[in-house]
């Protein structure tokens, strides 16, 4: 039987010292405490229903505006930053990319800018596999996502219950072929992610995935981890066909 996670191991500190860790901890309660007054009830523009661009810029706002004022935050956050390289040559973009909500952050000595990835995720293997592969967490692998960060963040905002959906994510981390695309860094203890997470207190996991020297800090990897941003109200994919003919419902 394959264990489900690590216990809690202390980051490696060549690379943690440099990074700061208090900020960052202070914009994911920020970002996470932003979500859940927003999510307490069901809104008219802000619900499961709602698409995922529109959820991360509200939620953006709402923290920024409110909810990091209220925690004394000084960093900046953006909504659809806008990343990618320039042809020197021909003055095109290249690899455009928009990230969903990021936290900036500098003193005299450190910076940040601390990515949130979010996805919206239910019971189904198609949404797991958006979460895992090119369009999610492997943007921070291969793709241009949190280039030279040594931290970043993967937020799933949960359509079904949380035992339906992470789980899974989890077991499928734990594939060879996955962990290989996704370039995985097992723990000490052999396994494919953290769990607990060794950087914050809420979130579910960790994973550290090595990178191209061109996109990694010196050490050559990116820690990624790993929320589940639930609803205030229970929340499911499952549709409830109308009555057949014979007056029984069918559920699917």
């Amino acid at each position: 039987m394959t264990p489900a996670g690590t216990p809690a191991q202390a980051p490696p500190t060549n690379w943690l010292a440099a990074f700061p860790i208090q900020p960052a901890t202070e914009a994911v309660e920020a970002l996470r405490q932003g979500w859940m007054e927003l999510a307490l009830r069901p809104r008219p523009d802000f619900n499961p229903k709602t698409k995922e661009g529109a959820l991360t810029k509200r939620l953006k706002v709402y923290v920024e505006n409110d909810v990091a004022r209220r925690r004394g935050l000084l960093g900046m956050w953006a909504a659809e930053d806008i990343i990618g390289d320039v042809d020197p040559v021909t003055g095109a973009m290249i690899q455009e990319r928009r990230t969903d909500i990021v936290y900036g952050w500098n003193d005299a000595t450190r910076s940040m800018k601390l990515v949130f990835e979010f996805k919206r995720l239910g019971r189904q293997k198609g949404h797991r596999d958006h979460y895992l592969q090119d369009q999610g967490l492997g943007r921070f692998v291969t793709g241009i996502y949190s280039r030279r960060q040594a931290v970043a963040a993967m937020v799933g905002v949960l359509l079904d219950p949380e035992p339906d959906v992470v789980p899974p994510i989890r077991k499928a981390l734990q594939q060879a072929d996955l962990a290989t695309a996704l370039r995985l860094r097992k723990t000490a203890a052999g396994f494919a992610y953290a769990r607990p997470s060794t950087l914050f207190a809420h979130a579910d996991f960790d994973t550290e995935h090595e990178r191209d020297a061109a996109l990694a800090l010196s050490h050559g990897t990116i820690r990624i981890s790993h929320f589940f941003f639930s609803f205030g109200y229970p929340t499911t994919t499952w549709k409830q066909n109308k009555p057949a003919r014979n007056g029984k419902k069918q559920v699917r």
